[in-house]
Formats: structure tokens, C-alpha cells, sequence
């Protein structure tokens, strides 16, 4: 059970991040000031940002739970995922201060038109708050388990919380919390992986013996040989194939880091294109050091609990929570808690509202306002996204097998996205506004009907192949829709 040392420590990790959000209230001037943080933020801590926004209760939760019950083969989505980083460095960003832009979305008005612009804003609403609803549900459900609280009410708290200093502090506050965050979700999993160790008997030897012995270790999944009778079923219906793994870790996180504003809007904070590259190549290594914490907790856990199999639970995503609640001592049990609830408060609704008023209320609502206006709508902005992502992560809370579940959400949308940046990026040809969003619209539909009929064994077709699917797709129908285009066809 909880005791007063752990919410003192809970208490003041919340004190802090509501802090550094009121503190920063007074420097936002305009929407420069709250979407951007005038690109003054030090390129070290927008590193830092993006690497708290990737953790999220997501990784702290489930990554140890797919150790736990699986293996350790997520690996080679983060070789894949590390690749993406380097082209998105090198190709998005570029492009994003070369056109001054806002959000990422500016580029594609600039680029073909409004309509893909506007178009590819709200397919990012869907997304990123489908997604972020289901991390918000992962660490609702682990506090909620930790704390004996009804799932509702500590949603709610979570949404209240990053309202206020979001709504305050804009995306400067978001920076600097992220940075206090990352220090935390480090520190605790270390501080965890520690202690568990400890109460494993033979230490990390029997993780490695036990663990190892049951496939828990197992990284590389080499799949069927190019002959074997049943080698095309299992690539597409196998997302764990380590060269399939690998090709669609790389166009996913390309989709996820490129076209995806919550991530990207970390990187334009900074002064220039060259310290925003530098911020994303060097993010690899703090993923790395995030994932062999947190996938060695889920081994250790494998291995106490096979030493202790009367304390275990059924449900996976929730081992971690209960070795927290039933086993730790005071004081680390508060540390642990921290993390997870700090890691449900970073949520997107800076980017959301940057990219509602930069890409929607500005341009087509409400033009030549004042910036004492934008920033009121702003502020809105977040509030109303906050209701809505808090009702999305409420819906979510019956599912299972979270770290898929956001990747399958994902997989819908992101192929329309990267399809029509990548021929924003890598062509010259002049591609129709109104073919874009035909294409986009079209790719999705095909891909959320691959999603269900493979859901529901009507296919066999892995959901790691609709981002693949989903890009191509766009890419060609917006080249063959533009041919019987007449329009305009604008081109920079």
C-alpha cells in the first residue's frame, strides 16, 4: 500500500511540473511565443523533450509487459526507428526552416495548396488523439491499479493537470517539464531495475538463465526461409520478421517523426535547421538507454515472478504496476508512481492547438485577428482538446495489449501523411491540391478496412504493413488523380 512518503514524493514531482508552467506564463506574448518558444529553446533540451514524448507511460507500461509475456524483438523496430531519424534530420527538417513554418503542415500549402494543408491537419487530430488517448489510458490504468482509484476520476486528473500548464506556459512549459520528465522516467526505471534485482534470488544471473531459458531474451526473429511453402504468409502476417521489422520501423517512424506535429514541434524550437538536425540524430541514444532499462525490467520481472508465481497477475500491462504496489518500498514506490504519472501529463495539447489555429482557425476562420486574440483561442484550444482526449482515453480503457493497440491507431492515417509529404519532399512534379487530399482520403479508408478485416480474420495481414501500404498507395494515386486535374497546381 501507498504511504505518506510516496505522495510526498508524487506531490512534489506535480509541484514541479505545475511550477515550471506558471513560471513561464508571463513570456507568452503572441503564438509565436506559445507554439514556438521563439526558437530559443537550447538544443539539448529539445532533445530531451523528444525523448520524454517517445517514452510516455506507453513505453514504461507496456515495453516491460511485452518483455514480460513476449520477448525483446521490439528491438528491431527501434534499428528501424533510428534510421527514420537520421532521414527525417536530413530531408523533413530542411524543408520545415527553409519555409519558416509554424506547424509541419504549412509546408504542404506552400508546397501544392490549402486543401492539403487543412486536410492533413485533421487527419493529425485523429491520429495523435486516438493515440494519445490510449497513452493516457495505459497510465490512468497503472496509477489507478498503484493508488486504488476508479480509472475515471484519475483520467480526469491527468486531463486538469495538463491543461493548466499547458494552457499557461504554451510550448516553452512543455520543453522544460519534458526535460524534468526525462530525468525522471530515467531515473526510476534504473532505480527499479536496481531494487528488483536484489529481490531476485541469484541476481541478473537467474534473469539471464531464467529469462533466457523461456525466449524472454530472444532479439532477432529471422523468420521462414525465401522457399519455404508458407514464407509470404508470415511476412505479411508476422510484424516481428526482423527485416520486416526493420522496413517498417523505418517508414513508420518516418511518419511519426516527419509528419507527425507533437514530435516535430520539439524540434522547431530550437534557433536553426542545423541544431534542430543535430536534436534528432542524437535522440537514438537516449531511446537506447530508455529501452534497455524498461525491456530489462520486463526479463527481471519474468524471472521474480516465475520465483514468486503466487503474486503474479493475469493481465501483463498491469505486472509492472502490481510489483510496484506490492513490493517496493516506500519513498521508491513514490519515484516509480512519479514517472508513470508525469509520463500520462505530457500530452499533445500544444501541438493540437498550434496546429487548430495555425492551419484551420487562422487562415479559414477568423483572419487579420490580433495576437492578444490567437493566443485567448489558443489557450481554448487546449482546454477543449484536453475534454476530448480524456473522453477518448476513457473509451480505450477496456482494451488490451496497449503498445500495439496506438501503433495499429497510428497505422491508419500515417501512410496518407508520409505519402504526401514525401512527394512534397523528394519531387518537383506538380501534384494537384485536390488529388492529394482524393488520395489521402482514399489510402486511409483502404487501410483502416485492411485494419478491421485483418482484426477480425477475415485477412491474414499484419497491421505493422498498413503505414508501407498506406504510403504508396498515396503516393500513386495523387500522381494519377492529378493527371485529370484542370486546377491549379501551385509548386515552390
Amino acid at each position: 500500500m501507498l504511504t505518506w512518503p510516496d505522495y510526498a514524493v508524487l506531490a512534489a514531482s506535480l509541484a514541479v511540473l505545475l511550477a515550471i508552467g506558471f513560471r513561464l506564463t508571463r513570456r507568452q506574448r503572441d503564438t509565436v511565443d506559445f507554439f514556438l518558444a521563439r526558437r530559443r529553446v537550447p538544443w539539448w533540451a529539445a532533445c530531451l523533450s523528444f525523448l520524454a514524448t517517445e517514452i510516455s507511460a506507453v513505453t514504461i507500461i507496456s515495453v516491460p509487459a511485452t518483455a514480460y509475456s513476449e520477448n525483446w524483438e521490439y528491438v528491431q523496430f527501434f534499428v528501424g526507428s533510428s534510421l527514420a531519424k537520421f532521414a527525417v534530420a536530413f530531408l523533413f527538417i530542411p524543408a520545415f526552416y527553409r519555409h519558416d513554418v509554424t506547424t509541419i503542415y504549412e509546408f504542404l500549402a506552400h508546397r501544392f495548396g490549402r486543401a492539403s494543408q487543412v486536410t492533413a491537419s485533421l487527419f493529425f487530430f485523429v491520429t495523435r488523439l486516438l493515440g494519445s488517448g490510449v497513452r493516457l489510458m495505459a497510465a490512468a490504468l497503472a496509477v489507478a491499479i498503484l493508488m486504488g482509484w476508479p480509472i475515471a476520476p484519475t483520467i480526469a486528473l491527468f486531463v486538469v493537470i495538463s491543461i493548466l500548464y499547458i494552457a499557461a506556459g504554451g510550448v516553452t512549459a512543455i520543453v522544460w517539464t519534458n526535460v524534468f520528465q526525462a530525468f525522471v522516467f530515467l531515473g526510476a526505471g534504473a532505480a527499479t531495475l536496481g531494487y528488483l534485482l536484489t529481490q531476485i534470488d541469484g541476481g541478473a544471473g537467474a534473469v539471464v538463465a531464467v529469462a533466457g531459458a523461456a525466449g524472454r531474451l530472444n532479439v532477432i526473429n529471422w523468420g521462414p526461409a525465401p522457399g519455404d511453402a508458407d514464407f509470404w504468409r508470415r511476412v505479411l502476417t508476422d510484424p516481428n520478421i526482423v527485416w520486416v521489422a526493420l522496413l517498417n520501423g523505418l517508414i513508420g517512424s518516418m511518419a511519426a517523426f516527419g509528419t507527425d506535429h507533437d514530435l516535430m514541434q520539439r524540434l522547431l524550437t530550437v534557433e536553426t535547421r542545423r541544431q534542430s538536425q543535430r536534436t534528432l540524430a542524437l535522440t537514438p541514444l537516449g531511446t537506447l538507454a530508455t529501452l534497455a532499462i524498461y525491456l530489462s525490467l520486463g526479463a527481471a520481472l519474468y524471472t521474480f515472478y516465475a520465483q514468486q508465481p503466487h503474486l503474479a497477475v493475469s493481465r501483463p500491462d498491469e505486472i509492472l504496476p502490481h510489483f510496484v504496489r506490492q513490493v517496493m518500498p516506500e519513498v521508491l514506490r513514490g519515484f516509480m508512481l512519479s514517472a508513470i504519472v508525469l509520463a500520462s501529463i505530457d500530452s499533445p495539447l500544444g501541438s493540437l492547438s498550434a496546429s487548430f489555429v495555425t492551419d484551420i482557425y487562422r487562415p479559414l476562420l477568423v483572419r487579420n485577428a490580433s495576437e492578444r486574440h490567437y493566443l485567448l483561442v489558443s489557450r481554448m484550444a487546449v482546454v477543449g482538446f484536453g475534454l476530448i482526449l480524456g473522453a477518448i482515453a476513457h473509451f480505450f480503457s477496456a482494451f488490451d495489449k496497449i503498445l500495439w493497440l496506438a501503433f495499429k491507431i497510428a497505422g491508419v492515417t500515417f501512410g496518407s501523411l508520409l505519402g504526401v509529404f514525401l512527394l512534397g519532399l523528394l519531387s518537383r512534379r506538380r501534384i494537384a491540391d485536390g488529388a492529394n487530399v482524393a488520395a489521402m482520403i482514399v489510402m486511409a479508408l483502404v487501410t483502416l478496412a485492411l485494419l478491421v478485416a485483418s482484426e477480425k480474420k477475415i485477412v491474414e495481414f499484419a497491421w505493422s504493413w498498413l503505414v508501407v501500404v498506406g504510403t504508396a498507395g498515396t503516393m500513386g494515386l495523387a500522381v494519377a488523380f492529378s493527371a485529370f486535374h484542370r486546377g491549379p497546381r501551385p509548386v515552390s
